[in-house]
């Protein structure tokens, strides 16, 4: 049901990286399987270098598991997402498509200008992109506003001097604490005598 759909934005993203498909002629004819529970879709590697959906379900050559959870911060072009991919099959293909993930750039200005034009289609990412960085960098204040409130103003969090600080007296006390026990001892041994 998504297969296709998946296939074409895939082949779109593919057509706007020029590098792209001349790096997949290596594995004509070879198949690529995602599993992103609930679904699982399959693509064929065409003379072309683009993909072509197929129902192959037994025979792919390279297989990547995908927890949903992760989706947003490979979406995000979050590098340490990539590790928590499962993958099988042949290597030389799953490095080639793990290299696709993290260096495909999908150009939304040219496909916003067929729409508005050029200057518009411009003018809408740059507006995107700058809200986008806004509201990153009102997250990282705010976060970093409610760290600074909850560590000094209302202490609900440690920093990590008042940690060390208390490790420290920890080990203070309970080298302390050792050494009454040692002496109690020797008192009570004495006491015994």
């Amino acid at each position: 049901m998504f297969a296709l759909p998946s296939a074409a934005a895939l082949n779109h993203l593919l057509a706007q990286n020029s590098w792209a498909q001349p790096r997949l002629l290596r594995y004509v004819g070879k198949t690529v399987r995602f599993h992103i529970a609930p679904f699982s879709f399959a693509y064929l590697i065409l003379s072309d270098g683009s993909l072509q959906a197929t129902d192959k379900e037994a025979s792919a050559d390279a297989i990547l598991q995908i927890a949903p959870s992760l989706l947003p911060r490979l979406l995000a072009k979050d590098d340490s997402a990539l590790t928590g991919i499962v993958s099988s099959g042949d290597p030389a293909l799953l490095a080639d498509l793990f290299y696709l993930s993290r260096n495909l750039r999908w150009d939304a200005a040219e496909d916003i200008s067929k729409v508005t034009g050029d200057i518009a289609a411009e003018r809408i990412v740059s507006t995107v992109q700058d809200a986008h960085a806004q509201l990153g960098d009102a997250a990282l204040n705010l976060s970093q506003a409610a760290a600074e409130y909850w560590t000094e103003e209302r202490p609900l969090l440690a920093t990590p001097v008042r940690l060390a600080n208390f490790a420290a007296s920890v080990d203070i006390l309970r080298d302390d604490i050792a050494r009454l026990s040692l002496r109690v001892q020797r008192l009570t041994d004495k006491k015994a005598k």
